[in-house]
């Protein structure tokens, strides 16, 4: 856990903040266009191969599967190797496995490959975090954890980009052999970026074992933080990928073309880097605890009111202001959860968290899929991902404690 009392084992950065900053957020900008494209590859997949609502969902959900399987391997051995071995790992894994998956002609195929880039997608993220967090000062932890996050924005706005200009020319497998760059990228970072400060003077992590770091997460001293975070974890997992890997589906269920759909859902990708900014100035003035619960509050709001939306005035303003709220509560979770442990089991306890999210990111592209394909509305649907998101506020307020510039342990 963060303690108050300022220690004197303060990281001794070896590469500047800005620099830090920008070549994991690099990795990070991969990450998000990958997961970016998949939504826009989904819809034009089910025109291509024919595929109904619950195949779609599928295609969502063993990307998650694959999320949650590589965020619990990844993050135990991040505590054994080292954060900078397994970010350049989970970055070759996914950046192959995503080019790879553009000359599939089947979806048992499609899926498999998808399966593997979900690894390493969930692998990267949570480790990414943790070195950066314990690579900066208290004073700015929080804010630049958020910066970094921002980074998704901009892999999204990449996604978009290529989409609606991509996609409706040359097809869905130009978009995919886009994503599989990061590959090229993973050699710089193994010559430029150091490892974390902390990590390399915790010789003892190095002696532990898996199952001990596996058991400490759970133990008396950090029971109350796993399982508030567990419970988050799982809600802001669950409904993001249940809402946001739908969006262009939805906007052609609505009526809209595909090429008008990816539009729309470009222009409520802007609103992410707006949503990342705030929350990163507001993170350390008012607190993890008030950005996570006030943006999380703006999403569950904005969510229910584009399921409902019934005009493109609505539909656009809410699609916006839920890519505003979400991104930034996104942030504030990521630059929240290192903060939770010490750096002995801060990588395995992070992994743990982000492999239980994304088993509700498994579950959220099938709830969709089957509750579509059952007739529901999705007024209906998006009010399910409004409720989860309350309960994920509600574990915060209870069980959460504010971390703002303590030092971590």
């Amino acid at each position: 856990m963060t303690t108050n009392t300022v220690t004197t084992n303060k990281p001794q950065q070896s590469i500047s903040r800005n620099k830090l900053l920008g070549v994991a957020g690099v990795g990070w900008l991969f990450d998000a266009m990958d997961v970016g494209i998949l939504s826009f590859v989904i819809a034009a997949l089910a025109v291509d191969w024919g595929l109904n609502s619950s195949q779609m969902g599928w295609i969502g959900s063993v990307n998650s599967i694959g999320m949650a399987v590589g965020a619990l391997v990844f993050g135990v051995f991040a505590d054994k190797v080292g954060r900078k071995k397994i970010f350049m790992w989970t970055l070759v894994l996914f950046s192959i496995a995503s080019g790879l998956s553009a000359f599939t002609t089947t979806l048992v195929a499609f899926m498999a490959l998808r399966f593997l880039v979900g690894m390493g997608l969930g692998g990267e993220l949570p480790v990414a975090s943790t070195l950066v967090s314990e690579s900066v000062e208290a004073k700015e932890r929080g804010r630049v954890v958020v910066l970094l996050e921002s980074f998704w924005a901009a892999g999204w706005l990449i996604a978009a980009l290529i989409s609606y200009f991509v996609i409706p020319t040359w097809g869905w497998r130009v978009a995919l052999l886009l994503t599989a760059i990061p590959a090229v990228y993973a050699i710089y970072l193994r010559w430029h970026l150091p490892d974390s400060p902390q990590f390399t003077v915790k010789v003892e992590s190095k002696k532990r074992s898996i199952l001990q770091n596996i058991r400490d997460v759970w133990s008396k001293k950090y029971a109350r933080a796993t399982l508030m975070l567990w419970v988050l974890w799982f809600t802001v997992v669950f409904s993001y990928y249940g809402m946001f890997l739908w969006l262009p589906s939805v906007m052609v269920g609505k009526g809209f073309d595909m090429i008008t759909s990816f539009k729309y859902v470009l222009i409520m990708t802007l609103a992410q880097l707006p949503g990342y900014f705030t929350a990163a100035w507001f993170i350390e003035k008012f607190g993890r605890k008030f950005v996570l619960v006030s943006y999380l509050i703006g999403t569950a709001v904005s969510a229910f009111i584009f399921g409902n939306a019934e005009t493109m005035a609505v539909l656009l303003t809410s699609g916006m202001f839920l890519s505003f709220f979400n991104l930034g509560a996104w942030g504030a979770l990521y630059a929240y959860t290192p903060e939770q442990y010490p750096a002995i089991i801060r990588g395995t306890g992070a992994g743990m968290a982000a492999a239980v999210g994304r088993i509700g990111g498994i579950f959220g592209p099938l709830l969709v899929g089957s509750l579509l394909t059952a007739g529901y509305d999705i007024g209906f649907i998006f009010a399910i991902f409004c409720g989860a998101i309350i309960i994920g506020v509600i574990g915060v307020i209870l069980l959460g404690t504010e971390t703002k510039q303590t030092e971590l342990e």
